[in-house]
């Protein structure tokens, strides 16, 4: 149906009242796999995939004999870490603004918003980390100069995302643990 129907329509419409649901559903619903949060699951994705992805980098750029064969596992790993990472970025944000945190406060909601900053870096380093990597094993066969940079650029992204995915794990640990 036309948009301009629905509207003029207004509430009489089934499809308004449907996609008012429908907004009112992702704005307000916790997303949950049979009853428990999304993101204590995914965050399970990111905190093995993060690292690894990280020392398939790591291996990647230091261990020339085998480079060749590590060249597509590394952009594998680091595409799927990188997913894992941003899906718990907001399935964080979406279990976090459930009405499970509305009486919060004090030294437990600071220890939330302190994983909540951890994670907001992580995801900016970790999506610079694969566009290095992207580039690099795009570029897999340059030599010189443009191999030298893009093997420190991914090392420096890959020692970045190991350190930060650890400071941010942390400190969701220490959130749902306490210190």
């Amino acid at each position: 149906m036309p948009r301009g129907v629905c509207r003029s329509a207004g509430a009489a419409c089934p499809y308004a009242a449907m996609n008012h649901r429908a907004r009112e559903d992702v704005s307000e619903g916790m997303w949950e796999i049979n009853g428990v949060p999304l993101h204590p699951l995914v965050v399970h994705a990111a905190v093995v995939f993060g690292p690894l992805a990280a020392l398939s980098a790591l291996l990647y750029v230091g261990w020339a004999k085998r480079r060749d064969q590590l060249r597509w596992v590394t952009l594998v790993v680091v595409l799927i870490g990188t997913g894992a990472i941003w899906a718990a970025y907001f399935t964080g944000n979406n279990f976090f603004s459930s009405s499970r945190f509305e009486h919060f406060s004090g030294e437990a909601l600071d220890r939330i918003h302190t994983h909540q900053s951890y994670a907001k870096t992580l995801r900016w380093i970790t999506t610079g980390f694969a566009v290095v990597t992207i580039a690099a094993t795009w570029l897999h066969d340059r030599t010189g100069p443009t191999r030298a940079v893009l093997s420190a650029l991914v090392a420096i992204g890959a020692v970045l995302t190991l350190v930060w995915t650890i400071l941010t794990g942390d400190a969701g640990a220490r959130a749902v643990w306490g210190s």
